[in-house]
């Protein structure tokens, strides 16, 4: 389902395919999983191969925000497909996470 880059208190997760009903709940325990290590500051999530995103999906991204905010740690997104972003402007939420057309625009 994903691919976990790691680097000094900086991950990147890259879920690849369909963020949907069947796999939003293991990719949700991913993100908070990864958020609770006391060594990560940052968690990049790349979006490049995602091909669709249904509420499941976005609302484990969400999840994931709240908790990253809660625990002062950065929560951004990138390489989000013009299709991808659609489903966040449509809700209003590309004004709530930081989206990032490429991984050389993030701010570490």
């Amino acid at each position: 389902m994903q691919t976990v880059l790691k680097s000094h208190k900086i991950q990147v997760i890259r879920p690849y395919g369909c963020l949907n009903a069947t796999n939003a709940l293991e990719f949700e325990r991913d993100l908070t999983t990864t958020l609770a290590q006391e060594d990560i500051s940052n968690l990049f999530v790349d979006l490049a191969d995602v091909e669709s995103l249904d509420s499941s999906g976005l609302m484990a991204l969400v999840s994931a925000l709240k908790l990253a905010q809660n625990l002062s740690k950065g929560f951004q997104l990138y390489s989000v497909s013009p299709a991808i972003r659609i489903i966040f402007e449509l809700t209003q939420l590309d004004g709530v996470f930081e989206i990032f057309e490429h991984k050389a625009e993030l701010a570490v």
